[in-house]
């Protein structure tokens, strides 16, 4: 896949990524542990699942800015590889030119 294809789509990823931030924090105090539904972060257009994780669950993966949450089978293996398979969703890492743009693009720093 080409750098520029692959940037771009490690770009969207991260718009994903920042709608599920603000869905992370929008959570009471006590609810960590309370399932919600977070947007797939996959680069694919148009897609609108939703993958079933607690708010703890979504911190633990994103302790890691290269780390993204994917409903199963939305994996690019050209640009990032399989880090965990839960039930319902996969956590993948983005690796290469993807990885160096996930982390410049953490809205956590």
């Amino acid at each position: 896949m080409e750098r520029e294809l692959k940037e771009r789509i490690a770009a969207n990823e991260a718009a994903f990524r920042e709608v599920n931030e603000g869905i992370a924090r929008g959570h009471y105090p006590g609810e960590d542990d309370a399932p919600r539904g977070f947007r797939c972060e996959c680069a694919r257009l148009g897609c609108n699942t939703m993958v079933e994780l607690t708010a703890r669950e979504y911190e633990e993966l994103r302790g890691h800015s290269r780390h993204f949450v994917v409903a199963p089978g939305h994996e690019l293996p050209d640009v990032e590889r399989v880090i965990e398979t839960r039930d319902g969703y996969v956590v993948v890492e983005k690796i290469g030119s993807a990885g160096r743009l996930a982390d410049e693009s953490d809205p956590r720093g």
